[in-house]
């Protein structure tokens, strides 16, 4: 079982790291993947990945940091080539529902990622929030690039996914998909096929119940997993295999 995106260095889980690192091995964890969100996360994220063997680690700019931390290209393929275990890139994308950055200075840090993701063969985790047009009309610009994308925490519609699906994307399902009000979203995961699904848990954020309201953390992954087994109607030993290949197979090439 693999977290295909949490954010270790955010408390209370930075401060706790043995015991969560603990816990999720407890869980039958692999691999953590550690998110960067801004400037200030690199330092700590590069820290992290050598912390433990499980953990790795991304290079990116959240949409919301995006008018603060200005990045190219370059700046973030020369991160990407500080360590082999940093394999992604993001987290990226649109969020219009919080506007915290304007969206041309989201849309153009959007650009400069998927630009580093074409260069490098590196996966793009995207982030999309009240911007499902917008975001799979970038996207599919560059359609002809074959493009590695990874939706993470997706609850976008069905016709949405469906759209994604045109550029082979995955999707990664969060806590989000155990709450009582999700009946669309694990209606639009069921046509998802398995072959493009992976978890996460968003950790600290977006405990999956029966946690719910508490700080969540990678272990509690898998509560999310029990569910999208039910949703797949699969058992959840599959679903485990399965969402692990997927992870392998996106970051790691591995068939």
């Amino acid at each position: 079982m693999i977290d295909s995106h949490c954010h270790l260095d955010h408390e209370p889980l930075l401060s706790d790291l043995s015991n969560i690192i603990k816990r999720s091995k407890e869980v039958g964890i692999e691999k953590l993947l550690t998110i960067s969100t801004s400037f200030e996360s690199f330092s700590r994220v590069k820290e992290l990945i050598n912390r433990d063997e499980m953990i790795y680690g991304t290079i990116g700019i959240h949409p919301h940091e995006s008018s603060k931390n200005i990045i190219t290209s370059k700046q973030i393929i020369e991160n990407l080539n500080e360590n082999s275990k940093i394999i992604g890139i993001g987290e990226t994308g649109l969020d219009f529902y919080y506007n915290n950055s304007e969206k041309d200075k989201q849309i153009a840090s959007f650009k400069e990622h998927i630009d580093a993701s074409i260069k490098t063969n590196i996966p793009l985790i995207v982030h999309s929030r009240d911007a499902e047009a917008e975001t799979f009309d970038i996207l599919n610009e560059y359609k002809n690039e074959k493009l590695k994308i990874l939706m993470h925490c997706f609850t976008g519609s069905k016709e949405f996914s469906d759209k994604l699906m045109t550029l082979n994307a995955f999707f990664s399902a969060s806590g989000i998909i155990t709450f009582k009000n999700s009946t669309d979203l694990q209606d639009t995961f069921k046509s998802i096929p398995m072959d493009n699904i992976l978890i996460e848990t968003d950790s600290p954020f977006l405990a999956p119940v029966p946690k719910r309201g508490k700080k969540n953390e990678p272990s509690f992954i898998d509560f999310t997993a029990t569910k999208l087994a039910e949703v797949k109607n699969i058992s959840k030993e599959d679903l485990i295999k399965k969402t692990t290949e997927n992870f392998n197979k996106l970051f790691f090439n591995q068939s």
